[in-house]
């Protein structure tokens, strides 16, 4: 059965869409299909895999407003078993009309239901927000994975991502869980990242990913080659660090399947 991981944290510039579009070419790599939905507006999941964000096929806003079947917007990246939605302004104009529309939390979990079991995992990248699009991921994904950057505000952000998701879960998907907090942008040389590390340690636990992914040159350069890291330089250590968070998720889902 698929896993849908919704990427999630209100707080912007913290690599929720650096952490999707990697994640998503790390499963991949290991032998994973994989379907990338991009949900945000500036449509930089859509960029980043190499897909023309204004020109789609199809695109999610179609798919979320009922214009097409969630299988039209679907688009192969590549040679690849790697495929994504596109995400992109149009998102915008989409959530006004969702305010109007009935059952409008269940637009994306609906249309999802149709196609999710032909892909091992599906990445969904929320907008910076806790907008109705961002609702739309909750309800639909199974687990949420939080990116943040160990620094000062970064605490209060995740109390608020925690509350929406409490909320979420006793109105809506009761199954949802956060099934780890990843440390980006992180360098173990500043005092204040391993303060606020160790902290997250101490309150989270084995919530927190051992895995830690580094500033990283390579990371930063592959989005303007419409391209992972993985593909644009396998042997940076951006790549090999989110090669590392895909087998720590597959080790932790393999530990639970055990357990259960």
């Amino acid at each position: 059965m698929s896993k849908v991981i919704a990427v999630a944290n209100q707080k912007g510039g913290v690599g929720k869409t650096t952490t999707s579009v990697n994640l998503a070419a790390s499963l991949h790599a290991v032998k994973r299909s994989v379907l990338l939905i991009d949900m945000d507006p500036q449509g930089n999941a859509t960029t980043g895999v190499g897909l023309d964000k204004h020109n789609p096929i199809a695109s999610l806003s179609d798919v979320l407003l009922g214009d097409v079947k969630i299988d039209s917007a679907i688009q192969r990246i590549g040679d690849t078993r790697m495929s994504a939605i596109s995400g992109g302004p149009d998102l915008t104009v989409a959530e006004v009309h969702l305010m109007n529309m009935d059952e409008r939390e269940y637009r994306l979990e609906s249309a999802l239901r149709t196609v999710r079991n032909d892909f091992d995992y599906v990445i969904i990248d929320c907008p910076p927000s806790l907008n109705m699009l961002t609702v739309n991921a909750l309800v639909a994904a199974d687990s949420v994975l939080i990116p943040m950057q160990c620094e000062y505000y970064a605490m209060e952000g995740l109390s608020a991502l925690i509350r929406t998701i409490e909320t979420i879960r006793e109105a809506a998907n009761p199954d949802l869980h956060i099934t780890g907090l990843l440390r980006t942008m992180y360098d173990p040389r500043s005092n204040l990242a391993r303060d606020v590390s160790r902290e997250l340690l101490e309150v989270f636990k084995d919530k927190v990913y051992n895995t830690a992914i580094p500033r990283n040159v390579r990371l930063a350069e592959a989005p303007s080659h419409g391209m992972p890291a993985l593909m644009y330089d396998q042997k940076s250590r951006g790549a090999l660090a989110y090669l590392a968070l895909a087998a720590e998720i597959l080790r932790k889902e393999a530990s639970r399947k055990v357990a259960a």
